[in-house]
């Protein structure tokens, strides 16, 4: 029975595919394997009504009912089926016993990075094999499973959080892996289907005709259980990035992507500011962690502000010659160069509106106090072509979370006495909550392709003891 006060049954959606290999889930046949020989009618699709003769005695009919697709738009959550007993008449029939069945189909949900890890994901390609290694001690550190995505399967496609997010659907009898398939379809659009779809592990995707990055699933996260004002989100809120709510030119997540969202009902969807990032997903900009005290996580945020107050700092102790990116392929910088460039020093200061922009939605919508935001330094520059932002360094927001264990985009910051003091300000605010800092280098695969460490991989994880069932929806 589904709601707090009970209503009827719960109805899974058959995505999964009992033959491994084949490019379509169960739902697109018209067969129940296990029925099939019992079943005289199949409904569904185009044919919603049959007749049938009814033999008096102690003849049974059995029904049997498999959900298509997951709730959207055009679909409902509740599915209703009316059985009716008819009598002949001399014209027509008369109805002597009518039944009505409503179902709820289950939906599907996702999982927070405070869910344990199950399985990471991570894509080979021509220039990362440095990068794969260190995230592999990370991963055996976490003593998670590790599945790498090979060359010839990504066809050099390395952004493969960007093209799935992993969920799960739930029933009192079963529950399931499934894989939510973003629309944007390039190298990697057959991995799910060839690698994931299969016996108990599900698929599900919507196709737009117009697709541009926000449609990427480093714009699609999903917040811990939270309380807000009285009202329990007890599976959290998702999270996606759109255009300023003002803006009628600027881009967002397809229509039909959106809509599948918030059909779910059981994570009702927050919609934040990333347009102004050129990449323009939220992950570019936050991401929760585990924490012991308060509700359980801390929000993440980055902070122009903060970064420039370490460099000023740095810079009046007399650290203005040192130098960021040094031993990289790439030009070093000085802090004093860093701090005299107003332009780059303006368009921080535009950024940091953009944040505390999301961050006063944040606390609204999930119901959070300063206490519960820690801002982490990172500094922004406009593309060449454009007057969006990408990361001036690697992005350390955009981590990935394997229970207490993090990996971080290593900043290479200017070093002082042997260190980062950009690494020492993130451990400073992450270790005193248990959380293991794990600072990978990530420069040359991910960061200089306007990427980092969150982008190019993927987590599997437990799904919520949490039943949605329990919810009111």
């Amino acid at each position: 029975m589904w709601g707090p006060k009970g209503h009827g049954a719960i109805l899974l959606v058959n995505c999964d595919k009992e033959e491994t290999g084949s490019a379509e889930s169960d739902r697109y046949d018209d067969t129940v394997p296990v029925f099939e020989a019992n079943m005289t009618k199949v409904l569904g699709r185009e044919k919603l009504s049959a007749v049938m003769d009814y033999t008096k005695g102690n003849n049974e009919y059995h029904f049997f009912v498999e959900g298509l697709k997951f709730p959207d738009e055009k679909i409902r959550s509740l599915v209703t089926f009316n059985l009716s007993l008819l009598e002949p008449m001399i014209e027509g029939h008369a109805p002597i016993f009518t039944e009505r069945v409503v179902f709820c189909l289950a939906p599907w949900i996702m999982m927070p990075n405070t869910q344990a890890p199950q399985e990471v994901f991570v894509c080979s390609v021509s220039n990362n094999a440095k990068f794969v290694k260190e995230f592999r001690a990370l991963v055996e550190k976490a003593a998670c499973k590790l599945t790498v995505c090979s060359e010839e399967m990504n066809r050099r496609d390395r952004w493969i959080q960007d093209e799935i997010e992993f969920g799960y659907t739930e029933a009192p009898h079963k529950s399931f892996p499934v894989v939510l398939d973003s629309p944007r379809n390039r190298g990697l659009m057959m991995f799910p289907y060839k690698k994931l779809l299969g016996p108990d592990f599900g698929h599900v995707t919507r196709e737009s005709d117009f697709v541009n990055s926000l449609d990427s699933f480093g714009n699609l996260e999903v917040s811990p259980p939270v309380t807000v004002n009285g009202k329990e989100y007890p599976m959290g809120r998702i999270i996606i990035g759109s255009a300023f709510p003002t803006t009628s030119d600027g881009r967002n997540m397809a229509k039909v992507v959106r809509n599948f969202l918030y059909a779910q009902k059981v994570q009702s969807p927050i919609e934040l500011f990333s347009d102004w990032l050129f990449v323009g997903h939220v992950d570019e900009f936050m991401t929760f962690v585990p924490a012991p005290d308060r509700k359980g996580f801390r929000l993440l945020l980055v902070s122009p502000d903060d970064c420039c107050k370490l460099f000023k700092k740095l810079q009046k102790e007399g650290h203005g010659e040192t130098q960021m990116f040094e031993n990289l392929h790439t030009k070093p910088i000085k802090i004093n160069e860093i701090l005299s460039n107003q332009n780059l020093l303006d368009y921080n200061a535009y950024v940091q509106q953009c944040i505390d922009w999301n961050r006063d939605v944040l606390k609204k919508e999930l119901g959070l106090d300063e206490q519960d935001i820690i801002d982490i330094p990172v500094l922004f520059k406009q593309e060449e072509k454009s007057n969006q932002a990408i990361a001036f360094f690697p992005d350390m927001v955009n981590m990935i979370i394997l229970g207490k264990y993090l990996g971080i985009p290593k900043p290479f910051g200017p070093l002082i006495n042997g260190k980062c003091p950009l690494e020492s300000a993130v451990r400073s605010a992450l270790e005193p909550l248990g959380l293991d800092c794990n600072f990978i280098d990530d420069f040359v695969a991910y960061h200089l392709k306007e990427g980092e460490i969150h982008c190019g991989s993927n987590v599997r994880r437990k799904p919520f003891s949490f039943k949605w069932w329990n919810m009111e929806m």
